[in-house]
C-alpha cells in the first residue's frame, strides 16, 4: 500500500481486516503437536489466560472452547496479580498469555511471575522475540504480518486461530474439526447482506449492548470495544443471561442491541429469551450469525472469529461516517503499556 493510500482515514484498518479470514485459516490449521507434546491435558489441572483489551476478548473466546474440549477449568487471571501483587500458586497449570505486541510491562511481569510460581507459560503473540516470549516456556506466533492500525483486527482473529491450533495439539479428536473450520473460513468472505442496515442503526445509536453466549460472549466483548475505540460510541458487552438482570432496565430508554449468535444449538434458548425481553422495551435489536455471510459447520470458536471478521468492516464504515479515523483514534496508541 502506498504512503498516500495509507494516509486516507481507515485505509490501514480496511486492508488489515480484509486479511482476517486468511490469517485465521492459516493459524487454525497449524500443526503444533510436536511443539506441545509435553502439554497433554492429563498433566495439567487448569488453564489461566492473561491478556488485556482485544486479546482478552480473544482469550475469552478460547476459554469456552478449551473447557468444552478438555474438561479443565479455564479462567482469566488479572495481570495485576503478579504486576502489583505477590502472585498465586500455579503449579500444574497452563498459563496462556495473549498479546499482539508482547511488550506491555504488566503482561511481561505476569508471565515471569506465573512461571516462577510453577505454571507452564504459553505465549501467543504477533511480535517475534518480544519480552513476553522471552519469559514463556512455549511461544506460538500468530504470524499475521505487520498490523499498523491502532485497532487490532487480523491479530485478534489470528489469536483465536492460534489458540484453536493449541487445542488441536492437546485434544487430537478436536483437530479434524478445527482444520475443517479453517478451510471453511479461508474459503469464505466478509460480505454481510445486512451490513448497511447495521451501519444505519449504529449511526443513530447513543448506547449499544452487544450480547453473546459462550464463545459469542468473547466476540461481544471485542465488538463493544471496537465500537468505543473506533466510533467513540458507548457500548457494553453482556452474556445473554447476565443482561436479563440489572442491565435490562435500560430498555426503558432508547437502546441499540447487537446479538452475536454463533449458531451453537445449546445457546439458542438463552439468546431467544434475551432477544424477546429486549424487544419488549424500546430496544432496536439486530441478531447476527455466521450463516448470514454464508458460513456453516464451524466450531464455536471459529464462529466467534467469523462474527468479528464480518463486523469489523461495519465498524470501520460506521466510524468513517461519524467523522472518525479508526486507524488513529485521538487518545490511543498501537502499543498500550500498562503496569
Amino acid at each position: 500500500m502506498s504512503e498516500a493510500a495509507v494516509k486516507q482515514p481507515g485505509a490501514l484498518m480496511a486492508a488489515e481486516s480484509a486479511q482476517a479470514l486468511e490469517v485465521f485459516g492459516r493459524a487454525a490449521a497449524t500443526d503444533l503437536a510436536a511443539r506441545l507434546a509435553s502439554l497433554a491435558p492429563g498433566r495439567l489441572r487448569a488453564f489461566y489466560t492473561v491478556a488485556r483489551g482485544s486479546s482478552d476478548a480473544a482469550a475469552n473466546v478460547l476459554s469456552y472452547e478449551i473447557m468444552r474440549e478438555t474438561g479443565l477449568p479455564v479462567t482469566s487471571l488479572p495481570p495485576s496479580v503478579f504486576s502489583i501483587g505477590e502472585g498465586v500458586d500455579l503449579a500444574g497449570c497452563g498459563v496462556i498469555v495473549i498479546s499482539q505486541s508482547g511488550g506491555s510491562n504488566d503482561l511481561v511481569r505476569a508471565a515471569r511471575g506465573a512461571k516462577a510460581r510453577g505454571a507452564t507459560v504459553i505465549a501467543i503473540t504477533n511480535a517475534p522475540d518480544s519480552p513476553v516470549e522471552a519469559e514463556a516456556d512455549v511461544t506460538l506466533p500468530i504470524d499475521a504480518g505487520e498490523e499498523r492500525a491502532v485497532p487490532a483486527t487480523k491479530t485478534v482473529v489470528g489469536a483465536i486461530g492460534t489458540g484453536m491450533a493449541l487445542l488441536s495439539a492437546l485434544v487430537p479428536g478436536y483437530a479434524a474439526r478445527a482444520r475443517a473450520s479453517a478451510r471453511a473460513v479461508s474459503n469464505g468472505s466478509t460480505g454481510l447482506a445486512a451490513a448497511g442496515d447495521i451501519r444505519s442503526v449504529l449511526l443513530r445509536a447513543q448506547h449499544v449492548y452487544v450480547i453473546g453466549r459462550d464463545t459469542g460472549y468473547g466476540a461481544a466483548q471485542e465488538v463493544a470495544l471496537k465500537l468505543k475505540e473506533c466510533c467513540a460510541l458507548h457500548a457494553e458487552a453482556y452474556s445473554a443471561s447476565e443482561v436479563l438482570h440489572g442491565p435490562l432496565q435500560l430498555v426503558t430508554k432508547p437502546l441499540t442491541v447487537l446479538i452475536l449468535d454463533t449458531g451453537a444449538p445449546e445457546i439458542q434458548e438463552s439468546l431467544d429469551t434475551a432477544e424477546a425481553r429486549l424487544r419488549e422495551g424500546r430496544a432496536t435489536v439486530i441478531r447476527i450469525r455466521p450463516s448470514d455471510a454464508g458460513f456453516a459447520g464451524l466450531t464455536p470458536a471459529a464462529a466467534a472469529a467469523v462474527l468479528l471478521a464480518i463486523l469489523y468492516p461495519v465498524v470501520l464504515d460506521t466510524a468513517l461516517a461519524l467523522g472518525h479515523d479508526p486507524d488513529a483514534p485521538d487518545t490511543l496508541s498501537k502499543v498500550t503499556r500498562t503496569t
